[in-house]
């Protein structure tokens, strides 16, 4: 099974961070992540977060620090998720493709059902 290499950003306004909730449509419906997509062909990991967190929210991010890559099989896929911490530029934030989102400090994003392929970056990012 090929693996799918997919970026993901840990976007923070001041003290808090955005997470997104997947829609009923989409694979792992409802489930929350950090926002993020599928790098194209050509594309740096840098130049794909930075397009995708536009696509997706409508909003410009500066790209931070890359933490450590996680591979995860699901079921029926199998994702490497490399994760960037980024900081909020501008832009008014619209949700493209999610259901809903939410900005919270750090420790209040546990609380959530995650997909499974971001809990160790969320478990990384809290500890920094």
């Amino acid at each position: 099974m090929k693996t799918i290499p997919v970026t993901c950003a840990i976007v923070q306004f001041d003290n808090k961070v955005l997470a997104v909730q997947r829609s009923e449509t989409m694979k792992l419906p409802l489930k929350w992540e950090f926002a993020g997509g599928k790098i194209e062909s050509g594309e740096s990991e840098i130049d794909c977060i930075k397009r995708e967190i536009f696509e997706e929210l409508n909003i410009q991010i500066e790209v931070k620090e890359r933490l450590t890559p996680v591979t995860h099989q699901y079921t029926d896929f199998k994702i490497k998720l490399i994760p960037f911490t980024a900081k909020y530029v501008s832009g008014e934030l619209k949700l493209k493709e999610h259901s809903d989102f939410v900005l919270a400090r750090k420790e209040e994003l546990i609380n959530l059902d995650w997909a499974e392929a971001d809990l160790p970056i969320l478990k990384e990012f809290i500890e920094l």
